[in-house]
């Protein structure tokens, strides 16, 4: 009974997705919102089992294909390492399985899709044939084995099933907040890279070749390195005029990082307007919320002003 229940779960939910997949488009502005909203008011007022049965579907769905990608790229790191070896065979059998099983997902998606040749070539579509295609060339030709690496796209797939909308609003916030300063960011890139020059070669000049600073280039990698916190160590001033040096670089990175986290900060995400006050909460322009920190709550409340 369980095992019918779940083929009948999985035969509505792919005709589901096909019914759905097969609508007419339009070209008229707003067309697909307001497909977008027949669709969701016609599954609102259906029946309340048959509301269930597809968003059940297609959680279990998800579910299971996450719990696919995540296995195989386990599978792919674990056949990377040496001590391993004598599960060769085993991973050769999963990694055939996982093949096969995004390969049939693969050609699923092109025969319920409208027009099979958009998602052929569209991104996600590129990522899924990618994510089949080399561990084919994999498995049928050994020469081909550097193409393993291509499959780690196989977690693009991750970001398609997963609802991540918390996430891809504040993604959203960040592009915004980048496009509206991208002229002050300019400014700020050409200033630090103007003072990375600077100090790497007052650095070489400093130091010498005989500290590790051969030339003006390396002090001008050894700046970069200081300035983003990496500090890999393999130079290091050993002066105390270059270590003198080194402190003011590190404090100009912190200061510089801090100045330019709060202009991205004061950037409203909706209409884009700068220059609020520090302790501001809400956009002084069009009342919304200038750090929405869960997407539902901030849809549903409304402008103030």
């Amino acid at each position: 009974m369980i095992a019918g229940h779940g083929c009948q779960t999985s035969a509505t939910f792919f005709s589901i997705v096909k019914q759905d997949a097969r609508q007419p488009t339009s070209s008229r502005p707003g067309a697909a919102k307001r497909r977008s909203e027949h669709g969701q008011e016609k599954l609102a007022r259906a029946p309340l089992p048959r509301r269930f049965l597809q968003r059940h579907a297609g959680r279990q769905f998800d579910i299971a294909l996450l719990l696919a990608i995540f296995a195989s790229l386990v599978v792919v790191m674990l056949d990377s390492v040496p001590g391993y070896d004598r599960y060769g065979e085993l991973f050769y059998a999963l990694e055939w399985g996982f093949t096969m099983l995004f390969a049939a997902e693969y050609l699923l998606r092109i025969a319920i899709h409208p027009r099979p040749s958009h998602y052929i070539f569209s991104f996600y579509g590129v990522v899924d044939l990618l994510a089949v295609l080399p561990a084919v060339l994999a498995l049928l030709l050994p020469e081909a084995q550097y193409l393993l690496i291509i499959r780690v796209m196989r977690m693009l797939r991750v970001f398609r099933v997963l609802k991540l909308l918390p996430y891809l609003s504040q993604a959203n916030f960040l592009l915004v907040a980048l496009r509206g300063s991208r002229q002050k960011i300019i400014v700020f890139l050409f200033s630090v890279t103007t003072l990375m020059i600077v100090f790497g070669t007052l650095m070489y000049v400093i130091e010498g070749s005989e500290h590790g600073f051969t030339s003006i280039p390396a002090s001008i990698y050894w700046a970069v390195v200081t300035m983003t916190t990496v500090s890999y160590g393999d130079m290091t001033p050993k002066t105390p005029l270059g270590q003198a040096l080194a402190t003011l670089v590190m404090i100009t990175a912190e200061l510089a990082s801090a100045m330019q986290s709060e202009r991205l900060q004061r950037i409203c995400p909706t209409c884009e307007k700068s220059a609020h006050e520090p302790d501001a909460a809400y956009c002084s322009r069009c009342g919304n919320a200038l750090f929405p920190r869960h997407p539902e709550s901030a849809a549903g409340e409304a402008p103030r002003g």
